[in-house]
């Protein structure tokens, strides 16, 4: 038996819930021990930061609940998995040529959003209001494949969606607002096919008032 962590049914953003009862960890014990020690660390407590500075803290965290729309708690600890991602340089292997590589991009274009704060409401990004931080997050992408502070707009906002939706979709909150029940080794899946649900998984409460067409 795997020992389970306490978890949640209900991800953020997920009210009501798509998939009513459904949760992926209910699953854990059918999962390989270290599968399963992978996954359930990810709803354990968080490792301490090590490459953000407070001060990139302060811009990253608002900026990833504003791409997320993760604005309550219980959060998905997205800034917490993309600091531990750049701290151990486990990044996707490539960056575009125009950009440095991923932790000083980081570094630079966060900087430089929170500069774009200062001269829009005379205060760091974290200190201004949620609709003035969605103004210069509106602006930014306004600006498509323009240069932004020596940087290709598009290609910064590569860089932070990519790293957000890869952090916020390998957490099991996440699983359970999409109806993932998660990985298939070593149980394997017995009614593949569409709308064939295993019996762990849980029909989308949406699916009865979606149209076909």
């Amino acid at each position: 038996m795997t020992a389970r962590l306490p978890h949640r049914a209900i991800t953020p953003g997920s009210t009501p819930q798509r998939f009513p009862g459904f949760d992926v960890l209910a699953e854990a014990d059918a999962w390989d021990p270290v599968t399963a020690g992978v996954v359930l660390a990810r709803v354990g407590p968080q490792p301490p930061l090590r490459f953000f500075s407070p001060a990139q803290e302060a811009v990253a965290r608002p900026l990833f609940d504003l791409i997320l729309d993760q604005h309550q708690e219980p959060r998905v600890p997205v800034f917490e998995m993309v600091d531990q991602r750049l701290a151990e340089l486990a990044t996707d292997g490539w960056h575009y040529g125009d950009l440095p590589a991923d932790p000083q991009a980081w570094t630079l274009s966060l900087g430089a959003l929170d500069q774009d704060a200062h001269q829009q409401c005379a205060d760091g990004f974290a200190s201004c209001p949620l609709e003035d931080q969605e103004s210069l997050l509106r602006a930014f992408l306004d600006l498509g494949d323009d240069t932004w502070h020596g940087m290709r707009a598009d290609r910064v906002w590569s860089l932070w969606s990519r790293y957000a939706c890869t952090a916020f979709y390998s957490h099991p909150w996440a699983w359970n607002e999409i109806g993932f029940p998660g990985p298939a080794y070593p149980r394997g899946y017995k009614n593949p096919g569409v709308n064939a649900r295993e019996p762990f998984e849980v029909e989308d409460r949406r699916a009865a008032h979606r149209d076909p067409a």
